[in-house]
């Protein structure tokens, strides 16, 4: 691979930039009007504009793949095809988890036929663990990017170029989702019934 570490720094630096002042929509921002499917693929691609179609074989954010949620009874059915906020928020969280985790386990973290107010807590405290992970993230990347920022402060551990980089957060990305899982399989457990063990050993 060949890359322009220049256009790398310059890239890197605004989406630090723009990261710092991103965040998902509160709960009473989103509109409880009733959205037709068209206008929520329009308000779903605003919300979450960080995503870069070009990088996925398909698309997060189709009609197609919000049918599927519905069939598959991932998120509640639409009233007479119309999406209110409960939907939209369901929505938000799925397309943002979809990046690491299969939809069976999203289904896990976020069930089905709970009342409109267990959504809302779940969805406040994604919101806010969202904004506090973007900030914990380009914390990560000032660090292991600092030979390419040109940072006065520079960890041994940091990557020396841009192929490095890539790797680091590929394998980062890949023991975040190991870890997401391994603790997901502990749900209902506890150290009377291998808990502790299956954490270990799977």
């Amino acid at each position: 691979m060949k890359f322009d570490k220049d256009l790398v720094a310059g890239k890197l630096r605004r989406w630090e930039k723009y990261l710092e002042e991103f965040k998902l929509p509160s709960w009473d921002e989103i509109p409880n009007i009733g959205l037709y499917m068209e206008q929520i693929i329009i308000l779903l691609k605003e919300y979450l504009d960080y995503l870069p179609p070009e990088l996925k074989d398909e698309q997060i954010i189709t009609a197609a793949t919000i049918n599927n949620y519905v069939r598959t009874k991932i998120m509640p059915e639409p009233v007479k095809k119309k999406y209110y906020r409960i939907h939209i928020a369901y929505l938000v969280m799925i397309c943002t988890m979809k990046q690491i985790l299969p939809i069976a386990v999203i289904s896990k973290i976020i069930p089905m036929n709970i009342p409109e107010e267990e959504v809302k807590r779940i969805y406040d405290r994604y919101s806010d663990r969202h904004k506090y992970t973007i900030q914990y993230f380009l914390k990560q990347i000032r660090l292991v990017a600092g030979p390419i920022l040109d940072h006065k402060d520079i960890i041994e551990e940091s990557a020396t170029d841009t192929e490095e980089l890539i790797t680091m957060c590929t394998i980062y990305a890949g023991f975040s989702k190991l870890m997401a899982e391994k603790l997901l399989l502990l749900d209902g457990k506890d150290l009377t019934n291998g808990g502790s063990i299956e954490l270990r050993k799977r």
